[in-house]
């Protein structure tokens, strides 16, 4: 949605596609309130169909397939998940490269020096996510005293190319599950965890870790939103994968703490490259480090919260992004 609206205020004209084929009824009634709160056009598919009409699609992972959007002019491939789709591809796993005319990514570091993601001689254009920054206002006053985040414990399996081993959160978290004790501080996580991540589960809520139901914070983008402000900041955790890639990856969700005028500890990928670190983003490599960055923050909480927002504001606004987006795919 960050992009719909995005582009929207740009001046375009903006349909959100989602394919829907076995989708639940409820889950079609979700789509169609969350198109109706935020007044954008969207269609749901229940089978493949042509696209005609449209200067430019961003096919996020290549969900719409190639001869569905041939029409369009410019077919970019929209990667959100950088390192995973491109050794996935290697393995001879289809994730929908072909038929595309650009390809952009939220790795910024790939094709670049020091990053290990093969490029597949696809030339890859480096992209930051987007913030709506009407949507994301400084937020009020802290209500949820911990650092927070939201996410997946595993989202699939690993992943082995060239002897390397390219993991999930729950391997980054593995190193982190004595943080809250030795930062002597309170961490919540809405997060989703498998039944076969048991073990896992148990050794972060053992190390002080507080879990609570990801369903409930992400029931509406609304709820989402409350609980990303309510909080006092974000302890971002990667993907391993992202870390041992060194793919310059940065979350989206980051990047909305970031613009609610919360800072962010987020474990590196190489996304320092790219953005200024120190002051309202902090970033960690180890259980150490992370014990640093939050005690750095809570030093002057103030001071980080206006940094936090001077980030956003300057890297992750919707109108510099997108427009950034769409020169280099149009020009």
């Amino acid at each position: 949605m960050q992009y719909c609206l995005g582009l929207r205020k740009l001046g375009h004209d903006v349909c959100l596609v989602e394919p829907a084929a076995g989708a639940s009824a409820e889950s079609r009634g979700y789509f169609q309130e969350v198109v109706q709160r935020f007044h954008v056009r969207g269609r749901l598919l229940d089978e493949p169909q042509a696209f005609k009409g449209f200067d430019v699609v961003l096919n996020v992972s290549g969900i719409l397939p190639a001869d569905s959007i041939a029409a369009i002019p410019v077919r970019v491939y929209l990667d959100l998940d950088p390192a995973f789709n491109q050794m996935w591809h290697a393995q001879g796993i289809d994730r929908g490269f072909s038929g595309h005319t650009h390809f952009v990514t939220v790795g910024q570091a790939i094709g670049r020096n020091g990053c290990m993601v093969p490029t597949h001689g696809l030339d890859w254009i480096g992209t930051l996510p987007p913030v709506f920054l009407d949507e994301w206002p400084p937020a009020g006053p802290v209500s949820l005293d911990a650092f927070t985040t939201v996410a997946n414990l595993r989202s699939y399996g690993p992943i082995e190319h060239e002897g390397v081993r390219y993991g999930q959160k729950v391997h980054s978290l593995r190193g982190l599950s004595d943080l809250p004790r030795r930062a002597g501080d309170r961490f919540v996580i809405a997060m989703a965890v498998h039944s076969d991540d048991g073990r896992d589960q148990e050794a972060l809520e053992a190390g002080g870790w507080e879990l609570v139901d990801p369903d409930f914070v992400t029931q509406t983008p609304d709820a989402y939103r409350c609980f990303v402000q309510s909080s006092r900041g974000e302890i971002g955790i990667a993907k391993s994968g992202y870390v041992a890639s060194r793919c310059g990856w940065f979350s989206d969700r980051s990047a909305c703490y970031l613009a609610s005028g919360r800072p962010v500890v987020m474990q590196e990928t190489g996304f320092s490259e790219y953005l200024p670190v120190g002051e309202g983003l902090l970033t960690f490599s180890n259980l150490e480090s992370a014990v640093d960055a939050v005690d750095e923050l809570s030093r002057d909480p103030s001071r980080h919260a206006q940094a936090a927002r001077a980030i956003a504001e300057q890297y992750f606004d919707s109108e510099r992004v997108l427009s950034r987006l769409l020169r280099s795919v149009c020009a």
